[in-house]
């Protein structure tokens, strides 16, 4: 699973060919080792936990980098290679 950004102790992956769990756009969130689901564009938790704090980190950083995100997603669906994405600052 790539690591496309890391920011202020969070790290941010995406899957390849990951639609069949969650049918939408999502990324994988770990954050000190909790690990978390959410969905892209919207930033809304599908699965696990973070705090606060960092969710809204990673909310603003979907919301800055979104176009980046959805390519990234689209080429990962088709198995393609996706690109590093500037972390949060």
């Amino acid at each position: 699973m790539p690591t496309i950004s890391m920011f202020y102790g969070i790290i941010i992956r995406m899957f390849y060919m990951d639609s069949q769990r969650h049918n939408s756009p999502h990324l994988h969130i770990e954050y000190q080792g909790v690990k978390s689901i959410i969905s892209i564009p919207d930033g809304e938790m599908l699965e696990g936990e973070l705090p606060n704090k960092k969710l809204r980190l990673v909310q603003a950083w979907i919301t800055i980098h979104e176009e980046e995100i959805m390519a990234n997603w689209q080429l990962a669906v088709n198995g393609e290679p996706i690109f590093k994405i500037d972390p949060l600052r």
